[in-house]
């Protein structure tokens, strides 16, 4: 059933784009292009390829609201530590790698004389 109802989803985005891309640019969007003739008319005709976009507007929606319902129904009552093995769930304790030569990797400390603090002289 998800699949079906996932193909007519994907049928309506693709005939959506192609309805939205045949239509004539109103103009003003950006500021550029198209007839200025009716553009600050009253309400504009609706032509056939609104109403077309407005159903499978509709149509893409209310495929949406099924597809989310689908999944929050195949869900329901699993979680993700449900899904966890027992082995999973025991922490491990993490070593330290250890530095190339078996050294540390940390600069080594003054020893004897060697000070820190330059010296007045």
């Amino acid at each position: 059933m998800e699949n079906v109802v996932l193909i007519i989803h994907l049928l309506l985005a693709l005939s959506l784009i192609g309805v939205v891309l045949l239509q004539r640019s109103e103009g003003g969007g950006l500021g550029m292009g198209g007839g200025g003739g009716g553009a600050m008319s009253g309400r504009a005709a609706a032509t056939a390829l609104s109403k077309v976009t407005w159903i499978l507007a509709a149509a893409f929606i209310g495929t949406s609201i099924a597809l989310t319902i689908i999944a929050a129904e195949k869900s329901a009552g699993a979680s993700v530590l449900d899904r966890l093995s027992p082995a999973a769930v025991q922490e491990e304790t993490p070593e330290t790698p250890e530095a190339p030569g078996g050294g540390s990797l940390l600069p080594p400390s003054p020893t004897g004389g060697g000070s820190l603090t330059p010296s007045a002289d």
